[in-house]
Formats: C-alpha cells, sequence, structure tokens
C-alpha cells in the first residue's frame, strides 16, 4: 500500500482537521439519507407527488449509494482515496444544488440519484482515509469519533429538515449542503494526505454494473407491485443480475467485493447484522415522522426535535461504545445494541392520533441508548476484520450492505403493510401501515441482535 510519508496523529493540528473535514462531509452525506424524511409531507403536496414518487425521493438516493459505494471504494484504494473523496464531495455538492430547484418529483427523483452518486464516491473514501493515514494506535478513536458523528448527522437530519420545512422552505435541506461541501473542499486539499493500494488489478467495471441492475430492478419490483409484465421482468433482471455477480467474483482476478473477506467470520457477521438493522433503521425514520405530522398532528420541526435522544446519546456515548468494544470484544454491544433498539421500537408503536412528548420520549431515549451501543463497535470490526490494502473495499461493502438494507426495507414495507397512493395523508390508513410496520422493525432489530450473539461468538476481539 503507498502510505503518506508520515502518519497522522490525532493530536496534531492536521490530524485533527483531517478528521473533522472527512467527519462533516461523510456527515453531510449520511444527513442526506435522513434529513428528507421529515420534509417528505410537504414537498409531496408541493411537487404533487404520490407516495410511491415520495419513496423514491428516498431511495433514488439510496439506490445510488447502495450500488455504487462499492466503486467508490475500488476507486479509492487505485486512484488514491484523497483524491476521489474530492471528487465525490464536489459531485454531491453539484447534486445538492439542482436538488434545491427542481420543479417537478421527477425531476427531483433524478437529481437525488445524481446526489446519491457523490455519496457513494465520498462515503468509504472517509474511513479509508482514516484506516491509512491515522497511526496504527490513533485509528480505532479516530474510526469511533467518526462513527459517533457521523451517527449524529443521521440523527440530527429531521430536526435541522424540521426547522427548515417550518421556517424556510423544503429546498433549503439541500441548498445548505453547498457551503458545506466548499469547507469541507478547502481543508481535505489542504491538509489531509493521499494514499493508495499497490495490490489492486484491473477496475471490475462488469460487478459494478451488475450491482447496479440488481438493485435497480428489485427495487422497482418492491416500490412498483402493479406494474404486471414491466415488474416481472425488472424482478427477473434482478435475479439474473445477482446470480451473475456473485460467478464474475469469484472469478475474476480484481474483484469489485472480494469474497474472500467473507471468509473472516466476524466480517460475515457485521455485514449481515448492518443489513438488518439498517434496514430496520430505514423504515422508523421513514414512518415515524410522517406519523407524528399525519396523524399526531405535529409541526414537521416538532417531528424532527422528536429524534433528539439519538443526537445526544451518539454524541456522548459512541466513543465509550468504542472504548467498551475495544476492552471486551464486539459480541456484547452488537447484540444487546440491536435488541435494546427492538424495544425503543415496540414502545413507539402505540404513538397515535393525539400523542404527546410523553407518547414519544420514553421509546426514543431507550431506542438512542441501543444505537448509540452498537454503531461504533459495528464500524471498528468490520475495518479491523480486512486488510489495510482493502481498507476502501471493506468500507465500501459494508456501506452498501446497510444502503441496500435500508433501501429494500423503504422500498418493501409501504406495500407490505398496505399503504400506497396518497395514504401518507389519511391518518387512518397511516396509523394501521405505521404500527404494523413498527411491530416488522422491532423484529428486525431483535434478529439483528441474534446474528451478532451467534456470528461472533467464535472472535470476540477485532484486529487491530
Amino acid at each position: 500500500m503507498h502510505e503518506p510519508t508520515a502518519y497522522l496523529t490525532r493530536s496534531s493540528r492536521e490530524g485533527r482537521l483531517t478528521l473533522w473535514a472527512l467527519t462533516l462531509g461523510s456527515g453531510i452525506a449520511i444527513l442526506d439519507g435522513s434529513v428528507v424524511n421529515v420534509a417528505l409531507k410537504t414537498l409531496g403536496s408541493d411537487l404533487g407527488a404520490s407516495l410511491e414518487q415520495l419513496q423514491w425521493v428516498i431511495n433514488g438516493y439510496m439506490l445510488a449509494l447502495a450500488g455504487l459505494v462499492l466503486v467508490g471504494g475500488s476507486l479509492s484504494d487505485r486512484l488514491g482515496r484523497r483524491r476521489i473523496y474530492l471528487v465525490g464531495v464536489t459531485w454531491f455538492m453539484l447534486g445538492s444544488l439542482l436538488c434545491a430547484i427542481a420543479q417537478t418529483p421527477g425531476q427531483l427523483i433524478g437529481m437525488r440519484v445524481l446526489q446519491g452518486i457523490g455519496a457513494a464516491l465520498l462515503t468509504p473514501g472517509a474511513l479509508a482515509i482514516i484506516q491509512a493515514s491515522y497511526a496504527p494506535e490513533d485509528r480505532a478513536p479516530a474510526i469511533g469519533t467518526w462513527a459517533g458523528m457521523s451517527g449524529i448527522a443521521a440523527a440530527i437530519g429531521p430536526f435541522v429538515g424540521g426547522w427548515l420545512v417550518d421556517h424556510a422552505s423544503w429546498r433549503w435541506i439541500f441548498g445548505m449542503n453547498v457551503p458545506l461541501c466548499l469547507l469541507v473542499l478547502a481543508v481535505v486539499w489542504r491538509v489531509t494526505p493521499e494514499s493508495r493500494s499497490a495490490t489492486v488489478g484491473r477496475f471490475d467495471l462488469v460487478g459494478a454494473v451488475l450491482t447496479v441492475v440488481a438493485l435497480t430492478g428489485l427495487t422497482f419490483v418492491l416500490t412498483s407491485p402493479t406494474a404486471g409484465a414491466l415488474a416481472y421482468a425488472a424482478g427477473l433482471a434482478a435475479l439474473v443480475a445477482a446470480v451473475a455477480f456473485i460467478v464474475v467474483e469469484r472469478r475474476t482476478a480484481s474483484p469489485l467485493a472480494p469474497l474472500s473477506l467473507f471468509g473472516s467470520r466476524v466480517f460475515s457477521a457485521a455485514n449481515g447484522m448492518t443489513f438488518v438493522v439498517y434496514g430496520a433503521l430505514g423504515v422508523v425514520f421513514f414512518i415515524l415522522v410522517l406519523q407524528l405530522q399525519v396523524t399526531a398532528g405535529w409541526s414537521a420541526l416538532a417531528a424532527g426535535v422528536s429524534g433528539l435522544p439519538v443526537t445526544v446519546a451518539l454524541m456522548l456515548l459512541s466513543s465509550r461504545a468504542a472504548a467498551l468494544s475495544a476492552r471486551i470484544g464486539p459480541r456484547i454491544p452488537m447484540a444487546l445494541g440491536p435488541i435494546i433498539c427492538a424495544v425503543g421500537v415496540l414502545l413507539l408503536v402505540p404513538v397515535g392520533a393525539g400523542a404527546g412528548w410523553m407518547a414519544v420520549l420514553p421509546g426514543m431515549v431507550v431506542f438512542a441508548l441501543g444505537l448509540a451501543l452498537l454503531v461504533s463497535p459495528l464500524t471498528a470490526t468490520v475495518l479491523a476484520a480486512a486488510p489495510d490494502s482493502h481498507a476502501g473495499v471493506a468500507s465500501g461493502i459494508n456501506n452498501a450492505v446497510a444502503r441496500a438494507g435500508s433501501l429494500l426495507a423503504v422500498a418493501a414495507l409501504p406495500a407490505l403493510v398496505g399503504l400506497s397512493g396518497a395514504d401518507y395523508q389519511d391518518p387512518g390508513a397511516m396509523t394501521s401501515g405505521y404500527r404494523l410496520g413498527m411491530l416488522i422493525c422491532a423484529g428486525l432489530l431483535a434478529l439483528g441482535g441474534v446474528i451478532s450473539w451467534f456470528g461472533l461468538r467464535s472472535e470476540e476481539s477485532p484486529r487491530t
């Protein structure tokens, strides 16, 4: 691996600035996966969008991110992690600007896809830079800081979005990204060292195309179950592409997703847990803010503020969870965290018409504590289970798994619980779908805890 001439340390000026810029840049991308949720009702009315189109406002972004984040990780290892990170931030900034001026649901969905491509380039690069550029003793703490602050970005999204929707316009949830991205570009360009892997071969273009085809086809089927022959064709294409992807990755000399990484039980279990847990998290944040606004009559800002316990818990507890995981191993935190989240979700199931703060706060606090316990150990465990030369790819795989889980869950759940069309504006239909959806999410979270408990039982300490 081509390493920087000298490792960064967290105590140095360059180390602090680099970590700050990496956290802010990837935090903006993560925030845009959640900030839009609280604006869905308003932008749906403003643009005349159906529930299926609102799903695609979320899923267009997630599809590009999930389908191309492996490409982003692979390119960063090949062409330079700092370089690809800068390209991704620039691309994301331009996509955000175009989202802010969209005039129709179709335009907004298209620009969200463009924005997601930028996110796919920058997201794995941030973790890969930390793994490659920081001194070995500073990597785990730096990753813990990144994971905690990134989790805060996802959690604070509904609050920021709610304030902007109530006091300005939903368009500012995209417009605010432009100055933040410019700031990140300036800092990374000035202080962050370059690094790349010396062991990579030819770029796996076929694997990249098959990934996008599989996810696009499956997402279309889940969001358009009544499309008839077209839905069947999309489903068949997704199945063929998924099988072909596995075959190609086994045979190619330079795979986009080296299947050898999954020979590690820790890596496999962590990614299995990631898929089901992040699928549940995506749905919880999607339907809770709609339920609070449509049925309980909360403002967009109030619905956003409901996620404040998550922000506080991640801010205060993420580094402690990372330290605990380093001391006792990831098995207990990564098994207990999702189960605590499941309990919190069950406490939120009764939320309905006339619900006040005390109907929401206990469940959100419990949910937040579980999330804080699992986020940092998960990220550190995935990276520690992979060789340093595959830092970008390992990060890309985990991000792809997380986004694919969220993408597919958000695509599938509304139809599964009987929500479609303009049902998101009908309190009765929304409540019925919401409650069943939250029960399903609780089950998925509990399953994530079970996967961690059994999957990590023979390897209880991440490799450093």
